[in-house]
């Protein structure tokens, strides 16, 4: 399984260094980028040092550079 199978599988646009936050954080203060992908997305969260962690697809909030939400898409 791969990024490609995450994308296709999950609908979400999931690429590696692609910003992120949990669904679960609206204030959007955790930060974290894409490192990589298998069923599950791992995430390495800014200032953490640690390794990264996994993540159901659709537990993330994926973001654009400009911080703007790109999916889940939100009128």
């Amino acid at each position: 399984m791969s990024m490609d199978y995450v994308r296709e599988a999950y609908g979400v646009p999931a690429k590696r260094g692609m910003r992120v936050r949990l669904a679960s954080d609206p204030g959007g203060v955790v930060l974290g980028r894409v490192t990589s992908a298998t069923h599950y997305v791992f995430v390495r969260w800014d200032g953490s040092g640690h390794h990264p962690w996994p993540y159901h697809p659709t537990d993330l909030v994926y973001l654009a550079e400009d911080g703007t939400e790109l999916w889940p898409c939100r009128p």
